[in-house]
């Protein structure tokens, strides 16, 4: 029987709501007491003074390569990035090669997370054949097999038929389905269409790319009423438009990256490919909409869509070089910086998006520190001051726009299934 005493920390769950000082002590992967003064006998004791202990943190948009891009990144270099970046679960996209679009490609993902043991890693299963939107996949078999999400990430379905037939099969299933919102009509360009891409001479995606999709989907599932998740919004016609099928009853949902909370469309003037994604970095007004988003509920989850890429391909020039850039290891941080620190949320608030929020949604087993749970935990230093050093990075890729940001905030321990996966120090 192995034990764990995390001492003298401040509990944040906002699963039930508390908060406070306290030790929790957990035996055989379960967390099995909180309470202050716990006798210090346990196989390992961690000092938590002046830090939060928190539920494991989840991302449920992540890209690990695997299979088929393992020189950019792997499920064990990915679930590496996970830990230090304070997460204990991930949720994998299917745009691998080939596509994670049947049951052997879901089983294999969780195979390697079992060989990693590091992050929990849960596979997202395509929803058309190789995600080419024409064929729905075999979503049943995926479903049963251990995908926990569908979607076509990198690409949004553009027929209207294969998506409404999609919303039926996921209600079904009782699975959700996450949608790349991006018009293909209006689809193709570098980065956002407007001053800035015309005064630079690059081609451009309209808002409406993103606004387009996320209205008709709205609309198609307005009788079905599957679970719909949008993904990494970015503009603020998209926050209104969820807000609105919200108010109006619908099961829709949406998540925000950090870059889309911190960056704008300025930051490609000089031409540096990391700061080249999909959806693209947008003016400042929508910053500020993704953000009121989050503070009135309309967003519920925060999501990184960590996507690693080659030196040589982000070196291509900027219409040629793909989109994306890494997320896991700053990303607590950086919405502190985003979100925190300006005031917009709480602490509180702020965990409950990184952890009860994504676990509900994706019906995990997860963001709790509930007697009895597993032991997934995070312990945060609120005050500890660091620099983004993107060759200290776990993840195999280093495209990150984020290199020597100065930030306050981070990850000093992760816990998984009662097991130290990952110290600051180490």
């Amino acid at each position: 029987m192995s034990t764990l005493l995390v001492r003298n920390g401040t509990i944040l769950d906002p699963s039930r709501n508390f908060q406070g000082q306290a030790d929790l002590l957990v035996e055989n992967g379960k967390i099995k007491a909180i309470a202050p003064g716990l006798p210090a006998q346990a196989d390992r004791v961690i000092d938590a003074s002046g830090c939060y202990v928190t539920p494991g943190l989840i991302d449920i948009h992540v890209h690990f390569r695997q299979p088929g891009d393992e020189e950019e990144e792997t499920i064990a270099s990915g679930a590496a990035a996970a830990v230090a970046g304070g997460f204990t679960t991930v949720c994998c996209m299917p745009n691998t090669k080939p596509a994670l679009d049947n049951e052997a490609q879901i089983e294999f993902v969780l195979r390697e997370s079992e060989l990693v043991k590091l992050a929990n890693v849960y596979p997202i299963g395509a929803i058309t054949k190789g995600r080419q939107g024409q064929e729905l996949a075999e979503m049943a078999l995926m479903a049963r097999r251990g995908a926990v999400a569908f979607s076509d990430d990198g690409v949004g379905v553009g027929d209207a038929s294969v998506m409404r037939k999609a919303f039926q099969y996921a209600k079904m299933l009782d699975t959700v389905l996450m949608q790349h919102c991006e018009e293909p009509t209006l689809a193709g360009g570098a980065m956002h269409a407007g001053l800035v891409s015309v005064s630079l001479g690059l081609p451009g995606i309209p808002a409406e790319a993103e606004q387009l999709m996320i209205a008709r989907d709205c609309l198609l599932n307005r009788t079905i009423g599957c679970r719909y998740h949008v993904q990494h919004v970015s503009t603020c016609g998209s926050v209104d438009i969820i807000r609105q099928a919200k108010k109006q009853g619908q099961n829709v949902s949406g998540e925000v990256s950090p870059h889309h909370l911190l960056l704008t469309d300025e930051c490609c003037r000089t031409y540096d490919t990391n700061f080249k994604m999909n959806p693209p970095l947008r003016p400042a007004a929508d910053v500020a909409a993704c953000i009121e988003g989050v503070k009135d509920g309309t967003i519920e989850i925060l999501a990184t869509d960590h996507a690693p890429h080659l030196a040589e391909e982000k070196e291509l020039e900027f219409p040629f070089a793909p989109n994306g850039i890494l997320g896991l290891e700053p990303a607590l941080a950086l919405y502190i910086k985003a979100l925190v620190e300006p005031g917009h949320v709480s602490w509180m608030k702020l965990i409950q998006l990184m952890t009860i929020n994504p676990a509900r949604l994706m019906k995990l087993n997860k963001g709790t520190l509930a007697i009895g749970a597993n032991a997934d935990i995070t312990v945060i230093n609120p005050s500890l001051q660091w620099t983004v050093d993107i060759e200290q990075f776990k993840s195999k890729a280093r495209n990150c726009p984020f290199n020597g940001w100065k930030l306050k905030g981070r990850a000093v321990c992760t816990i998984v299934a009662g097991q130290v996966r990952w110290t600051v120090s180490a």
